[in-house]
């Protein structure tokens, strides 16, 4: 670690180090790290596997397949991709001697997380270190981890006695960035002779990279084997190795994604081979309404759900009957063209803990701090959306604080479709509790009993009477503690929830996708796209709207540009946007996007 006091001192410094480096064998493939005769990364462990884990019933399963009229395989690699969040990594470490405070300030997904791992590192507790995150360009899960660089600018502050500053360049990023994805699949399918589902059976192998820091992806993934169709059986098989490439860790989706693919694609070749329409095929091994809650094979109960009326929705805005017209009128022009449709679940989960404290001030604003926060999902706008329809006052009356652990005292930061789920939970449950004191505190102030209090608009209100006094004024009678409260309605008037057991949710939908190709460049046009989406309540469309939007871009630079790749000793071939292609406007057609508003029971607002 070379530090000056600028940043081209400090390059100019690095260049002079020379280090005496011992190049060793190097592996990079998935499968190639399993080889009997494969470099090995960690001497002591002798072989480069590290997970290998089965779920289901094997014995049944064989069975199955063996008496099955039908069978289809598939094998597949679902590509490396890396986050390339707007702004790369970047790190402010300070340190007060005087007080002993450390000060860390970064990009991130979650304070608290960054706070007990700094504090476990330097042997110091919690309350002597503040973790800051402000405005974050994007997280996608590759921001939720303490990487080396943001301790070690805490490590030399604290050395030096001044802050130090650290900023990646892209092809750090590129470089030393947690990617993800990177799985080779094989999977089957065993169908009957009308095209039920009997069973399936899939065998993933991952890349962990050099290192384990999040055995996410592969662990999630298996949950939703059987996707949204009823497949009564299930065995899934699931390998960790070790490999010379950066870590893999969690990316949006996180595995579900990929499981999601491998089922989707097997219905489509057992469409082709037994000659059944795919449309047909999904419909009849859907998950009914009436049999919901459903406990899918891996041992996953889904709750709610309209899962043919996503699929009537999906199929009907993108006019797939017609599509036969347009196939010949793109033949016409020496073109061809393709439609597909897919299905898919989500576990949105999680880590549970999260902290929510609700301020009602007496200067007319509701004050809201939470441990989960945005890169970019609008949590500003959306939860303080909660508080105005909780407590019926202005929009601009409510002020959200994130991203400090100077008075986030608890939380999981945002990851696993988990902020809104857990804010509204938690927001209405502080909202009930201001409530439920403020109407005691303004029965002593109109001088009513507490039952005749109402509370509508923001007001708490003597029934039957005009007699009425605003939150903000209820506020400030606590503070003020008047003649007769009792002490313990008087101070703040305040309320903090927690959440410390998981709270599951699982969104799902219905997307179809139409593309043109040009057989002689083999260029791909994505003509129509329509996604239906089961998020549960909505609270914002709005912003749902535009993550969506950002998560097809993602998937489809993942399916046509995206890809990290390494050659055979471990050197990194795409270290730059020069080689690594990220999805442009004009890749991309206009989503059409609709919703299927079905409320989760998993939780007080229904959000999935």
């Amino acid at each position: 670690m070379v530090i000056a006091d600028t940043a081209t001192q400090a390059l100019d410094a690095a260049d002079q180090i020379v280090v005496d480096y011992a190049p060793l064998p190097a592996v990079t493939g998935i499968l190639a790290s399993l080889d009997d005769d494969a470099p090995v990364l960690w001497d002591g462990l002798g072989h480069n596997l590290c997970v290998d884990d089965v779920k289901g019933d094997a014995a049944t399963v064989a069975a199955t397949f063996e008496t099955a009229a039908h069978r289809v395989h598939l094998e597949i690699v679902n590509n490396r991709v890396t986050g390339v969040p707007m702004e790369p990594r970047a790190a402010i470490g300070d340190y007060d001697a005087e007080t002993g405070k450390i000060l860390l300030l970064t990009g991130s997904q979650g304070v608290n997380r960054f706070q007990r791992e700094l504090a476990h590192v330097f042997n110091v507790e919690q309350s002597d270190i503040r973790v800051v995150s402000e405005d974050v360009g994007g997280g996608y899960g590759t921001r939720n981890h303490l990487y080396s660089e943001f301790t070690l600018v805490v490590w030399a502050a604290r050395r030096l006695g001044l802050p130090v500053k650290w900023t990646a360049t892209r092809s750090d990023c590129f470089l030393s960035d947690y990617s993800g994805r990177d799985l080779v699949t094989k999977a089957e399918l065993a169908l009957d002779a009308e095209g039920n589902f009997l069973a399936i059976r899939t065998e993933n192998t991952g890349n962990l990279g050099s290192h384990n820091v999040s055995f996410v992806p592969i662990a999630r993934g298996p949950t939703v084997t059987t996707n949204l169709y009823d497949i009564p059986h299930a065995y899934v098989v699931t390998r960790g190795v070790f490999t010379n490439t950066a870590p893999v860790t969690a990316y949006r989706g996180a595995g579900r994604p990929e499981a999601i693919f491998v089922i989707e694609r097997l219905i489509d070749i057992a469409a082709k081979e037994m000659e059944i329409d795919p449309v047909s095929l999904r419909r009849r091994n859907l998950i009914p309404d009436a049999a919901l809650p459903y406990t899918n094979a891996m041992g996953v109960t889904y709750d709610t759900g309209k899962f043919g009326h996503s699929m009537d929705l999906a199929l009907g805005d993108a006019d797939w009957d017609e599509y036969p017209k347009r196939r010949d009128e793109s033949r016409n022009r020496g073109k061809l063209r393709g439609i597909g449709v897919a299905n898919y679940i989500e576990t949105a989960t999680g880590w549970p803990v999260e902290r929510a404290e609700m301020t009602i001030l007496p200067d007319g604003i509701v004050d809201l701090v939470i441990g989960t926060q945005a890169s970019g999902q609008g949590h500003e706008t959306s939860f303080a959306q909660l508080a105005v329809d909780f407590l019926g006052v202005p929009f601009d009356a409510v002020r959200l604080r994130t991203g400090d652990t100077a008075f986030v005292a608890e939380g999981s930061g945002s990851h696993s479709s988990r902020s809104m789920r857990l804010a509204g939970q938690l927001f209405r449950q502080t909202s009930d509790e201001i409530i439920d004191k403020g109407k005691q505190i303004a029965a002593h102030v109109l001088e009513a009993a507490a039952e005749d209090i109402s509370f509508t608009d923001g007001h708490f209100q003597v029934s039957g009477t005009d007699k009425a006094l605003s939150l903000f004024d209820t506020a400030k009678a606590a503070a003020d503690g008047p003649t007769g409260l009792p002490k313990d309605l008087q101070g703040v008037l305040a309320a903090v929830s927690d959440i410390d057991v998981p709270m599951p949710a699982y969104p799902n939908g219905c997307h179809v996708a139409e593309v043109e190709i040009d057989p002689d460049t083999g260029t791909v046009e994505i003509m129509r796209y329509t996604g239906v989406d089961d998020v549960g309540r909505v609270i914002n469309p709005l912003l749902v709207d535009g993550q969506t939007q950002g998560g097809l871009v993602q998937g489809i630079g993942q399916a046509f540009l995206e890809c990290c790749r390494h050659d055979s000793t471990g050197q990194l071939l795409t270290g730059s946007f020069m080689d690594y292609a990220m999805p442009r406007a004009d890749d991309v057609p206009y989503f059409r996007l609709l919703h299927n508003e079905v409320p989760s029971t998993n939780n007080l607002m229904g959000i999935k």
